[in-house]
Parts: structure tokens; C-alpha cells; sequence
């Protein structure tokens, strides 16, 4: 499993969406990006693999920053990378 994380303007709290497989991943991270160097679509509209109900619109203009990594089993992280923000707490 992978989670494309979406970092907002600000905002403290990232939006996560899990996609099944890496190419889905970084098709998804890929559209995002564009977006942002673009600004078209004006909305980004993202759907989760893993809970099939969620969804997530956004403006692309409050977008400050898109990751993509894959999500860990290990009981010590909690399933989550150190994020945009790792470097605040070093």
C-alpha cells in the first residue's frame, strides 16, 4: 500500500489518500504535481483504494507540497513516514 500525502497552505494537517499498487501511486503523486505547476484543474479530486468512500477535493492554489511513500507494517512508526515536517523535531 501507498500513501500520496498532500501538504495545504496553512495548514498544520496533511490530507492522505492510499492507493493499492506504486504505479497507481505515482500516477496520482504525477497529477498532482502538474496541478500544481500548472494550476489546471483550478480542483484536484482524489479517491482512496483503501477506504473505496473517501474522497478528497482541493484547490490546487492552497496545495504547498505532494509526497509519495509507501506505507510501513512496523508497530514502532505507526504505519507513517516523518512527513514534510521530519526536520522540525531533529
Amino acid at each position: 500500500m501507498y500513501i500520496v500525502e498532500l501538504a495545504l497552505k496553512n495548514s498544520p494537517m496533511p490530507l492522505t489518500v492510499q492507493k493499492e499498487d506504486k504505479e497507481t501511486a505515482e500516477a496520482t503523486y504525477q497529477k498532482a504535481l502538474d496541478a500544481m505547476k500548472n494550476g489546471n484543474p483550478v480542483m484536484l479530486e482524489l479517491t482512496c483504494d483503501q477506504m473505496l468512500d473517501k474522497k478528497v477535493a482541493v484547490f490546487v492554489s492552497d496545495l504547498a507540497a505532494v509526497q509519495v511513500y509507501e506505507k510501513s507494517g512496523s508497530a514502532g512508526t505507526g504505519g507513517r513516514s516523518p512527513g514534510f515536517f521530519s526536520l522540525a523535531n531533529e
